[in-house]
C-alpha cells in the first residue's frame, strides 16, 4: 500500500508539471516514449519500466531532465518533489547541487585564463598560488604539478571527494581544507605518487585549481565563474555561491538512499570548483551545446575552437580529458561527467558531433535511475554507438531452492551477499543491492552487473559458490564463506569493512561484529574499522566496550583529528534517520562530548 501511495503522489505531481510546458504532438510523443522505456543494460522479459515506478522503486523524490537534439534543447521536464514536506514539485527551473559536474565548468574557467595568457597549463602550480603553497615532498620525486595535471586528475594527489558541511556548521577556508585543518572534515591534500604517472581522481586537486583562479583573477571564485563562464554560455540561473544566498529560491532538498531528508536540506561545499555548482539540466545543456558548437568552429562565447579541442583531448589517461571524461561508444565519441553530493546525483553526456545530449539530476543518494533514463533517451533517439538493451526471459524458482542460495560469497577478493526480500532474492556487491532474475533454477542475472552467474553445489547438494561469465568468457568462480574467522577468507583491503558496514545497516550485529573484528586483524591501518566496530558494540548494548573503542578511534593520529569526531556525528545522524536506538546514541554522544 505504501508504494502505491507514493506512485499516486508522484502521478499527481507530474500531472501538474505537464501544464508548465507545452510541446508539439511529435515532441510529446517522444517524451512519453522516454518516460516508458527505462531499462538497465538488459530488458527483463521484454518489459521496460516507466519513470514513476522506478522513482518509487529507488526511493527517489525528484528527477529533472533536459534532452538536446541537433544542438538545441528540445524538451525539459521535472518529476516528483523538489521538497516533499513543503509539497514543492520539481520543475525545469528547480536547482540541484549534484556535485562533480562542477569540475567540468571549473575547467572551462581555468582554460579561459590560459587562453587569455594569464595561466599556463604546463607551469608549476606554485607559480600562481599566492594565499597558499603546495608543500612538495619526496613522494613527488622532484616533479612539479601542473594545471593540466589538476584538471585531468593526473597530479598524484589525495582526497577523492568531499562530504560537505551542515548548513549550520562552521565552514573552513580553502587553505584549511587543503591542509586538513579544523574545521575541515577531510584530510590534507598531498602527493600520494609522482605527478603525471597515472590517473587518480582527486577533488582535492580541483580545489587547488579553485584557489589558483581566485589568486590570479583577484575575484571571489563564484563571481569570476558567473561573469566569465556561466553567464556568457547561458547558465544564467546557475551559481557557485556556497552557501546559496538566503533569498535564493527553487532549491531542491536532498534525500538519502532511503528517502530521508538530508539534515537542514542540503550540505554546503566550500570546495566550490569540485562540488559547489547549483544548476538546472537546461542550464547545463547550454554549456555542452556551447562546447559542441565551439568544436565545430561555430561559437566561441568563452573558449575558442583550439582551446575547446584541447579541453576534450585525453591527457595521460585515454578517458580523462581536462575536466570531462571521454566515452568511446563503438567508435562514436561522447564527453561526459557524473556527479554526487550528499543527497544529490547527476550526469550529463553529449556527443562530439551531431548535437545530441542529455542532462539528468536527482535529489537522492540513489542514482540508479539516471542510467536507466540514459538508456531510454539513447534508445528513443537512436544515438549512434549505443547498443539497445538485450532482452532476457526469466523464471520463478521454488522458495525452498531460493533459501539455499542465501549466504555470503567471495570472488577476486571481493565480498558478495545474497539475501531474501519480500519480492525475491537480492545480490549485494560493490555497494549495490541488485534484484536477482533467474534464467534457470541455478543461473541468474542482475540489471546492475554484467556477469551471468550459476550456483554450484557439492555431491550432497550444498551450495558451494557460483560460476561467473561475461560475454561467454569464464571468470574465476566465487566460493561460499562459511565463517568470518576462516583463515581462507582473504579479501581485498576495504572489503571486510565495507561488508561490516552493510551488515550494520541491516542490523545484523552479530555478523557485523565478526567481519569487522576480522577486518581489524587483517587491515590494522584502516582507521574507519574501529569506528564501525564501535557502532556495532553500541547497538549490541555493550556500552563500555563501545566507549573504549570509540576513544581508541578518536585517539588515532591523523592530519585532522576533528574529522574523526565529525564522522561519528555524521554516522549517528544516519542511524537516527534509519530507526536505530536513539537513547544509546544520546548516551554515547554525552560520554564522548560530541
Amino acid at each position: 500500500m505504501k508504494q502505491i501511495l507514493i506512485i499516486i503522489a508522484l502521478s499527481t505531481c507530474c500531472i501538474n508539471l505537464v501544464a508548465q510546458n507545452t510541446y508539439s504532438k511529435e515532441i510529446q510523443s517522444q517524451i512519453d516514449s522516454v518516460e516508458n522505456n527505462l531499462s538497465g543494460r538488459i530488458l527483463i522479459d521484454g518489459k521496460p519500466y516507466d519513470i514513476l515506478s522506478r522513482m518509487a522503486h529507488h526511493k527517489v523524490k525528484g528527477v529533472s531532465i533536459a534532452v538536446v537534439k541537433n544542438y538545441k534543447i528540445i524538451w525539459a521536464k521535472g518529476y516528483g518533489w523538489a521538497d516533499e514536506s513543503e509539497k514543492r514539485p520539481v520543475t525545469p527551473a528547480t536547482l540541484f547541487e549534484p556535485g562533480s559536474i562542477s569540475k567540468s565548468l571549473n575547467a572551462v574557467g581555468v582554460l579561459k585564463l590560459v587562453q587569455d595568457n594569464k595561466l599556463s597549463l604546463d607551469a608549476d602550480i606554485n607559480e600562481y598560488l599566492k594565499s597558499w603553497k603546495f608543500p612538495y615532498d619526496s613522494v613527488a620525486k622532484g616533479k612539479k604539478i601542473t594545471l593540466a595535471n589538476l584538471l585531468s586528475h593526473t597530479a598524484g594527489l589525495s582526497v577523492h571527494g568531499f562530504p560537505g558541511y551542515d548548513r549550520l556548521a562552521k565552514i573552513p577556508t580553502l587553505p584549511e581544507v587543503l591542509d586538513g585543518r579544523p574545521p575541515a572534515n577531510t584530510a590534507a591534500v598531498r602527493s600520494v605518487f609522482e605527478p603525471g604517472l597515472r590517473f587518480q581522481y582527486s577533488g582535492g586537486g580541483t580545489t587547488i585549481s579553485q584557489l589558483i583562479v581566485q589568486d590570479v583573477s583577484g575575484q571571489p571564485y563564484d563571481q569570476f565563474m558567473y561573469k566569465t563562464v556561466l553567464k556568457p554560455i547561458g547558465m544564467v540561473n546557475s551559481f557557485y555561491s556556497q552557501p546559496p544566498h538566503k533569498d535564493q529560491k527553487n532549491l531542491a532538498t536532498g534525500y538519502d538512499q532511503n528517502g530521508a531528508e538530508i539534515e537542514h536540506k542540503f550540505h554546503v561545499y566550500p570546495e566550490q570548483a569540485a562540488a559547489g555548482l547549483w544548476m538546472t539540466p537546461s542550464d547545463l545543456s547550454n554549456y555542452f551545446i556551447e562546447i559542441q558548437n565551439a568544436l565545430q568552429g561555430k561559437s566561441a562565447k568563452v573558449l575558442n575552437e583550439k582551446m575547446v579541442k584541447l579541453y576534450v583531448t585525453p591527457y595521460v589517461d585515454q578517458s580523462a580529458a581536462l575536466g570531462v571524461f571521454i566515452d568511446n561508444r563503438n567508435g562514436i565519441r561522447y564527453f561526459s561527467h557524473s556527479a554526487g553530493n550528499e543527497g544529490f546525483r547527476g550526469l550529463f553526456m553529449a556527443s562530439m558531433e551531431g548535437g545530441n545530449g542529455v542532462a539528468i539530476f536527482v535529489n537522492s543518494d540513489n542514482g540508479n535511475i539516471i542510467g536507466e533514463l540514459l538508456n531510454s533517451v539513447t534508445t528513443v533517439y537512436n544515438w549512434p554507438g549505443f547498443q539497445k538493451p538485450k532482452t532476457v526471459y526469466t523464471k520463478k524458482i521454488p522458495d525452498e531452492l531460493a533459501k539455499k542460495y542465501i549466504g555470503t560469497y567471495i570472488y577476486d577478493g571481493a565480498i558478495a551477499d545474497v539475501t531474501m526480500k519480500p519480492d525475491g532474492l537480492y545480490y549485494w556487491a560493490e555497494g549495490t543491492d541488485a534484484k536477482m532474475f533467474f534464467t534457470s533454477d541455478s543461473s541468474f542475472i542482475n540489471v546492475e552487473f554484467q556477469a551471468e552467474k550459476t550456483f554450484t553445489t557439492d555431491a550432497a547438494g550444498n551450495v558451494t559458490g557460483y560460476k561467473r561469465k561475461v560475454n561467454e568468457k569464464e571468470y574465476p568462480p566465487a566460493r561460499r564463506i562459511t565463517s568470518a574467522d576462516a583463515d581462507t577468507l582473504k579479501a581485498e583491503n576495504g572489503q571486510l569493512n565495507s561488508f561490516g558496514w552493510r551488515l550494520l545497516q541491516e542490523k545484523r550485529y552479530e555478523e557485523a561484529s565478526a567481519y569487522l573484528q576480522r577486518a581489524m586483524a587483517t587491515q590494522p591501518d584502516d582507521l574507519s574499522i574501529k569506528g564501525n566496530l564501535a557502532h556495532v558494540y553500541l547497538f549490541q548494548n555493550q556500552f563500555d566496550k563501545s566507549l573504549e573503542l570509540y576513544k581508541e578511534y578518536l585517539a588515532q593520529k591523523t592530519d585532522n583529528s576533528a574529522a574523526l569526531k565529525n564522522m561519528i556525528i555524521q554516522d549517528f545522524e544516519y542511524f537516527r534517520k534509519n530507526g536505530f536506538d536513539k537513547s544509546l546514541m544520546d548516551r554515547m554522544a554525552a560520554a564522548l562530548k560530541l
